[in-house]
């Protein structure tokens, strides 16, 4: 298993979460990211800087998962893209996407883009909240004690 980590927009405390899971586990973890990203040494963590661009780092992780990977994002596209190869995709606010969930969460996704596209205000995310990072690190420490 390896962990794949859509790391433009991941926040630094979920960063921090992975870290200590990829040296206790010894589970290989990769973030990818557009711009340069600081990762603590470590043999089982590496920094994969892709070039700019609109789903550059996404398309990389699909090109490089397997099936029995995790990948954390809160892409929901790369999430539908990495189930389909047999990957499981988890978000930084602790949101297990599975098969059965993915399509509801892309038709959301696209209801949402329709109405921003109309002129809707739809806001933004609320802010991580410690139940989110308490979930994120609850799944990440269980999926990691399925491998």
């Amino acid at each position: 298993m390896n962990i794949w980590v859509d790391a433009d927009a991941c926040p630094s405390v979920i960063k921090s979460i992975l870290f200590k899971a990829a040296d206790r586990t010894k589970v290989n973890t990769v973030l990818l990211a557009n711009h340069p990203l600081n990762v603590p040494p470590s043999p089982n963590i590496r920094f994969m800087q892709v070039s700019s661009g609109f789903d550059v780092a996404d398309n990389e992780i699909v090109k490089r998962v397997s099936a029995g990977d995790l990948v954390i994002t809160q892409d929901i596209p790369l999430a539908d893209e990495v189930i389909t190869l047999g990957a499981t995709a988890l978000s930084p606010r602790g949101e297990l996407f599975t098969k059965h969930n993915i399509k509801s969460r892309l038709n959301m996704r696209d209801f949402y883009d329709t109405m921003r596209a109309s002129g809707v205000q739809t806001g933004g995310p609320a802010a991580l909240s410690q139940s989110d990072r308490q979930a994120f690190a609850n799944h990440l420490d269980s999926i990691l004690a399925k491998r």
